[in-house]
């Protein structure tokens, strides 16, 4: 045997994060394993008094570049990759003095968190690629019939109580495998898709390959139903709303905050609405993931009060959301009715000791940018199998609004037209939404035929329909749906272009003496 060949067997630590590292060692240390590390993570064992060698002693080599070449050498994989039962790598290891290595302790740089800094360079972010790093999680992770790869420190524990009891059985090995490679997964998902979309390769297409490796952020109690299993992945953790209040989120909730918080996003309406849409505070009340009324008012509290009664039927059980802190005023509305969750950027002192009183109800803080993170990102939907992804083409012709009849719309009606529009977006097709004076007075969603859609959402309007704009998300296909919508007390009508029957959309506006405008988009949600 060469001298100086290690004759116990080995561990390998090479750490960014190094919390739990010192207890770790020492557990491997005191059963008799000898420590090989990289640089700094070497320096931090030694500072908490367990022996290490650098990687070094075994390579022959210094980390070289700037530290880009550390554990890239044969020595080092072969230690972690030979067949312990094959005899013919037992004859390497020995010819090549090759340690075995059996633990490998590794975690890579931060990528993630260096691209979500704001300012960060590309140079920045191409220095955080770790290379050797994954390479040894994949080794280990590979050969877990005879290594365990430990990717996190919340794995630490779990290895450590198995070493003290005698042996790191197989289905942990194994465990710890699967969790090595779907690190890897998502560690080379989050690169290409910075590289894809912060570079100048691919900056306005979609994916060439798309990876959905998301860490798991908790598990549910069941998914839509109680029979059926459920978790939440998310990529970044910073994005999930902080919960100040009430019980633990499920799955049907977190559809359903998602949904209200889509609907306080503006849509870009142009210099003629922008302004007079920013000045004002949104609420969105939803219930099962459709929208049940949306307000804008000067202060949060007259919004929250407008868009709970414009349809309090609805209301009963469902989500609230403002884009303002909620005060006392606000506090005081919500307080009259049974909601599961209530959501905004921040809770005034006294408005958050109200509505903690009721203490089943979810209090969710977010920050004030989600809502327009949320529509910017890439929309995902599974399919036969598959994933669909969708997200709006940057090279696309302006949205283009005319008037088609012969009366125009008030300023109040261009305001709840706008208004109208931008909500319509969030509701499923065929989406109806009728809006008078800042609030929506009936909504209907889902339907198979924009004539019924129509009549159900003015339906639920009521007198509110009287002199009211309506939004319809897809064209009229006859002017039935039209006349059912001046029928129900509608004034000023927007829908798409598109239709062979315009001209009879169009003569029926005219003679029915009610605004008609055009849009060159649709909004069909499915």
């Amino acid at each position: 045997m060469p001298e100086g060949f290690p004759t116990r067997r080995a561990a390998l630590f090479s750490l960014y994060d190094k919390t739990g590292a010192a207890e770790l060692a020492r557990a491997l240390h005191e059963r008799g394993t000898r420590i090989y590390a990289t640089g700094g993570t070497r320096a931090f064992l030694e500072h908490n008094g367990i022996p290490a060698q650098d990687v070094g002693d075994v390579t022959g080599f210094p980390a070289l570049f700037g530290g880009r070449v550390k554990t890239l050498h044969p020595k080092i994989f072969g230690a972690i990759l030979y067949d312990r039962t094959d005899p013919e790598h037992e004859r390497d290891r020995d010819t090549y003095a090759i340690p075995e290595i059996i633990t490998v302790a590794v975690n890579l740089y931060p990528f993630e968190a260096t691209v979500a800094r704001p300012g960060t360079t590309l140079r920045e972010a191409i220095e955080q690629i770790d290379i050797g790093g994954v390479a040894l999680l994949r080794a280990a992770g590979k050969n877990f019939d005879h290594v365990a790869v430990l990717t996190h420190p919340s794995q630490y524990a779990e290895y450590t109580r198995a070493l003290e009891a005698g042996e790191v059985g197989a289905a942990l090995r194994r465990r710890l495998a699967v969790s090595a490679f779907e690190r890897t997964a998502e560690y080379d998902a989050a690169i290409s898709h910075y590289l894809a979309t912060a570079g100048e390769v691919l900056p306005t297409e979609l994916p060439g390959a798309l990876a959905l490796t998301l860490p798991l952020a908790k598990r549910l109690r069941y998914g839509t139903n109680p029979q059926e299993r459920a978790a939440f992945y998310l990529d970044r953790a910073d994005r999930l709303p902080d919960q100040l209040g009430g019980k633990a989120l499920s799955y049907n909730n977190l559809l359903d905050l998602d949904a209200t918080l889509r609907l306080l996003s503006r849509a870009p309406l142009g210099a003629a609405f922008g302004s007079e849409h920013a000045r004002f505070v949104r609420a969105a009340v939803v219930k099962h993931a459709v929208p049940c009324a949306v307000a804008q008012r000067s202060s949060v509290g007259l919004a929250v009060r407008e868009a709970l009664h414009a349809d309090p039927i609805s209301a009963y059980g469902g989500i609230v959301a403002t884009d303002a802190p909620i005060e006392r005023e606000a506090a005081a509305a919500l307080r009259e009715f049974f909601l599961e969750i209530v959501a905004a950027p921040d809770f005034e002192p006294d408005a958050l000791e109200i509505l903690k009183k009721k203490k089943n109800l979810r209090i969710m803080r977010f920050a004030p940018e989600l809502p327009d993170q949320l529509a910017r990102e890439l929309r995902l939907r599974s399919a036969l199998g598959g994933v669909l992804a969708e997200d709006d083409d940057p090279a696309a012709a302006p949205e283009q609004w005319r008037v088609v009849s012969r009366k125009r719309p008030t300023e109040q009606q261009w305001h709840d037209l706008a208004f109208a529009w931008d909500v319509v977006r969030h509701v499923k097709s065929n989406g109806i939404v009728i809006v008078k004076d800042g609030t929506t007075r009936g909504i209907c969603a889902g339907q198979t035929n924009r004539v019924s859609a129509v009549e159900i959402a003015a339906s639920r309007a009521g007198d509110g329909a009287r002199g009211s704009a309506c939004a319809s998300d897809g064209f009229f296909p006859f002017a039935d749906g039209l006349e059912a919508a001046v029928g129900g007390g509608c004034a000023a009508i927007i829908a798409p272009g598109g239709s062979v029957r315009d001209e009879q959309v169009i003569a029926a506006a005219d003679a029915l003496d009610v605004a008609l405008v055009f849009s060159s988009y649709r909004y069909f949600l499915h």
